[in-house]
């Protein structure tokens, strides 16, 4: 029987996988540089979560969750996004006692039952940040100035920065009213989903992709002529924080982030490499739910990054991938010489340098071959004649310089390991 992926799931293999960890590694850099530590929240949590959080409209949670029974009866779901989890970490552990803004960051897999294509999968991988207890604009430019510095320390260009208000339980109300009114009398020529959002949910019918819809929205009234007095010099300020930070940036009205706890800012990173789907990053306020969750009243922010988004700009920008290599590869021929190169690579292994070995009694020529196709730096080569001699022969394979060292001088001679 021959065993596939579920669909949806993909697997991540060299030469990818070092793509993946750069990207973890400079996350973890830039993050950690403007205060935020990692947290490590469960993949399953009750479904509860998820509804309360996200809205009980929204297509996450309608279509998209992978929600089942435990055998004690509850009802558990695959996390589909993390800011839910850390929200609820963040109340259960008590985090709120400790001195505001508490930042965190985290990395790992989401899950969403969505139809397959180009950057979206079933489970997929998100590097996320959330920030607690600071209401004032200048949070919001840190953390997108933030995101800048990410993205341009993996030297990614041509992204794009949206941002947008969509008030807050104040003013909200009217635009959700002007709104409806707007779209009355089109509701039967909206698509299936939005006809079922006019009612429950207007403001998703902006984020909707369906072209048809698109054109039907054209004149639609904008969220940010609603803003109430806090709303509007909120979101005044962050657009003058952006300018003296040097960010540029549009405002785009349509942008309202499908999830129902935003509130005030919203933002995205696009890029074009992507075709449709094109968003790398994307996030905002949710100022109240905390509070909803049960914990103390707490504003909030936070952005998830799509890795495999990102990876994929990264292949298409990057004609090189940095692989890692070995730096010595032992070709041995005979069992004694099997164990001389396997004793001395364990040495030099402990020293933290790469060492391979040839395996499986092959030639000479095939040793050689794979050390190339490895990407090796140096091939040592000891067979009966180098064990009698106590010498072993060298060739630095990209410019086939060669020579010979004592064996007892492997480990001294570090010069001959330096790129």
């Amino acid at each position: 029987m021959k065993y596939t992926a579920l669909k949806g799931i993909h697997d991540i293999f060299p030469p990818d996988i070092y793509i993946w960890k750069k990207v973890e590694s400079v996350a973890e850099e830039v993050l950690s540089s403007y205060g935020f530590h990692e947290i490590r929240v469960p993949i399953i949590e009750s479904t509860d979560i998820f509804i309360r959080s996200i809205g009980e409209t929204t297509d996450i949670v309608e279509k998209e969750m992978y929600t089942f029974p435990d055998k004690a009866g509850r009802s558990i779901t695959l996390r589909p996004e993390g800011t839910a989890p850390v929200v609820r970490s963040y109340i259960e552990n008590h985090l709120y006692n400790m001195p505001s803004p508490q930042k965190f960051f985290y990395a790992g897999p989401m899950f969403r039952y969505e139809r397959p294509q180009k950057g979206r999968f079933r489970q997929f991988y998100q590097i996320g940040a959330e920030a607690f207890g600071a209401a004032e604009p200048k949070l919001d430019a840190e953390i997108i100035s933030m995101l800048k510095l990410f993205l341009e320390r993996l030297s990614l260009k041509e992204l794009n920065f949206e941002v947008n208000s969509i008030g807050c339980e104040m003013c909200r109300p009217d635009y959700k009213k002007a709104l409806t009114a707007f779209l009355g009398d089109r509701t039967d020529a909206l698509c299936p989903d939005c006809q079922r959002r006019h009612s429950h949910n207007p403001l998703r019918i902006l984020d909707c992709k369906v072209n048809a819809c698109i054109e039907l929205r054209k004149g639609a009234p904008q969220v940010t002529n609603y803003l109430c007095k806090e709303c509007k010099e909120h979101f005044g300020e962050l657009l003058a924080l952006l300018k003296l930070l040097n960010i540029s940036h549009i405002i785009n009205p349509n942008m309202v982030r499908g999830l129902d706890y935003y509130t005030r800012t919203t933002f995205e990173v696009t890029s074009e490499h992507l075709g449709a789907q094109k968003a790398v990053a994307a996030g905002g306020r949710y100022d109240r739910l905390v509070e909803e969750f049960g914990g103390p009243p707490t504003p909030a922010i936070g952005f998830a990054i799509g890795m495999e988004r990102l990876v994929e700009i990264l292949k298409t920008c990057q004609s090189e991938l940095e692989t890692p290599s070995p730096k010595i590869f032992f070709a041995t021929i005979g069992r004694q010489a099997d164990r001389e190169g396997l004793s001395i690579a364990e040495k030099l292994r402990s020293k933290g340098i790469q060492v391979e070995l040839g395996y499986g009694n092959a030639s000479l020529k095939s040793q050689i071959r794979r050390a190339d196709r490895l990407n090796a730096d140096y091939v040592f080569i000891i067979g009966e004649d180098e064990l009698k001699s106590g010498r072993i022969k060298w060739k630095k394979l990209k410019d086939a310089s060669h020579g010979e060292i004592g064996i007892g001088e492997i480990e001294s001679f570090s010069g001959l390991f330096q790129s």
